[in-house]
Order: structure tokens, then sequence, then C-alpha cells
């Protein structure tokens, strides 16, 4: 067992360093690596709800299309905009974040856009559903964040639910009659 303990500790170690440069914050390189982890899953739902989002303003039809079209085009817009926090702050914690479509979806809790796109109801739905999942998977990283003393990413979990939290209230407030 204590063998086994030395492997892990210098598997970790191994992949602590980022350049050649031992990373030492003051969070344990197995915490860093979970919430790593954690926050390149929380950058795939965000990237893919962006792409849902900006799909739907292009797309949206009927009586509501100003209002919906405006709405959503604020709405990608304040996603494309976390991304890159998101993504720094993997990096920031000496690991590599996930960039591409294939590593997006295999990350993302969220399904892919529609391939057709639904009625303008529908995609509120869909928003709403979408956001609320991107608010639980932030809620499932914060206890470890917390527990290791990751003010940073704490904060940034913090700024990213009440985004969700608020826009999926405005979008359920759409569908009330």
């Amino acid at each position: 067992m204590a063998k086994e303990s030395k492997t892990s500790k210098k598997a970790a170690a191994a992949a602590a360093v980022s350049a050649g440069v031992q990373i030492n914050i003051g969070i344990s390189d197995k915490d860093r690596a979970a919430i790593a982890q954690g926050l390149s899953r929380l950058l795939a739902d965000t990237y893919t709800l962006y792409l849902t989002t900006h799909n739907f303003h292009w797309n949206v039809t009927g009586p509501m299309f100003n209002t919906l079209h405006t709405m959503f085009m604020a709405q990608y817009t304040e996603l494309w905009n976390a991304v890159d926090p998101i993504a720094e702050r993997i990096r920031s914690l000496g690991h590599v974040a996930p960039g591409s479509y294939a590593a997006f979806g295999a990350l993302s809790s969220l399904p892919d856009a529609p391939a057709q796109p639904p009625k303008a109801l529908e995609m509120v739905r869909i928003l709403v559903a979408g956001h609320e999942a991107v608010a639980r998977t932030a809620r499932e990283l914060f206890p470890l964040a917390d527990a290791a003393s990751d003010e940073p990413t704490a904060d940034l979990l913090t700024q990213r639910l009440t985004i969700h939290e608020q826009t999926a209230w405005m979008l359920r407030s759409l569908l009330e009659d």
C-alpha cells in the first residue's frame, strides 16, 4: 500500500509539472486534477449551451421573434464570454483545457441542439433545461473547490451559478400563462 501511494504521488507530481516547472499554489496535485476535471465538464456544458443558444438565435420564428432573437443574442454573448475564464482557470491549475467538439461531446451533460429547429417556446424549454443542467454541473464541483481552499474556482462557480439560475428563471417566466 505504501508503495502504491508513492507511485500515485510520483504520477501526480509528474502531471503537475507544466513546461518543466513544478506548480505549488497551495492546492494538492490530486485536488487540482479533480477540480480541473470538474471545470472541464463545466466548460463543455457552457460551450454546448452557447452553441445551442446561438443556433436558436439564428433559427427562432413566430410572434415572439424579436424578443427571443434579442434575448438569445444577449445569452449566447454572455456564454461566449464565460468560456475563456473557465478554460484559463483549468490552465492556471496546470491542466490542459479541452477544446474540441469531440472532447466537449464526451464531457458535456447537455444534449446537442436539435437537428431541426423546434418551435419558439420549445427552444425556451430546452434553454431552461440547459441552464439548469449547467448550474448543477457547477454546484457539483463547489464542495471540492471549497474543501481545497480554491477560492478563485469557488468565485468563478458562484458567478456562473448566479448567471445560470437567473437566466433559467427569466426563461421560465416566458413559459407561464
